[in-house]
């Protein structure tokens, strides 16, 4: 028999990652949504404080251990934005495309050089609401800001990140590839190091 545990998004991309990773570990990873829980006030100035928030508030609702997961892209010459607005940058519904053009419309004019950024990723892992030592997992991964989106994979910023060394968008990337070297897959590995001792 598989643990639930539940997790503070509705974002299906992230649900399938999740599982792939922690399959293994006997663990099944269930959206709130399935218990009808409404996103959390992300109301957190860092992404550690809104990965809490979101766990917490996921573990209140529903009583299960929790899983939270707070990112974004932070881009130099924006000084670090968009940061922990990265999913409504372009507004409270944009989608990725609306995001990817807000972000490119900023960037305008600036030289390959000054277009450095690294993805960020904070995981939290909560037992229960109370928890008072939740699990805390971060991965960075730095590139660059491309000029045109590229690939169809993954989600997000993914089409515009230039991968380091790779030369080509993190969403040319094969899923498997991506999961081993991204600022998720990082903080992901860490949490399969550290999440036995939680369970």
């Amino acid at each position: 028999m598989s643990r639930q545990i539940v997790l503070a998004s509705g974002n299906k991309g992230k649900l399938k990652e999740f599982n792939q990773v922690l399959g293994n570990l006997g663990v099944e990873v269930v959206p709130q949504s399935q218990f009808n829980v409404p996103d959390a006030a992300e109301t957190g100035l860092s992404f550690v404080e809104n990965a809490i928030l979101k766990a917490r508030h996921a573990c209140q609702l529903t009583g299960l251990p929790a899983l939270a997961d707070d990112s974004g892209l932070e881009v130099d010459a924006l000084n670090g934005a968009p940061g922990i607005y990265s999913a409504r940058f372009a507004g409270p519904n944009a989608t990725d495309t609306d995001n990817n053009h807000k972000l490119l419309q900023l960037l305008e004019g600036t030289s390959p050089e000054q277009r450095s950024a690294r993805f960020r990723c904070v995981l939290v892992f909560m037992r229960h609401a109370e928890d008072p030592t939740p699990l805390i997992c971060q991965g960075s991964w730095e590139g660059q800001i491309l000029p045109l989106p590229q690939g169809e994979n993954g989600f997000g910023y993914d089409p515009l990140f230039l991968v380091p060394g790779l030369d080509i968008a993190s969403a040319q990337l094969p899923p498997e590839q991506k999961n081993k070297i991204s600022h998720r897959g990082q903080a992901v590995q860490q949490l399969i190091r550290m999440i036995p001792a939680y369970l």
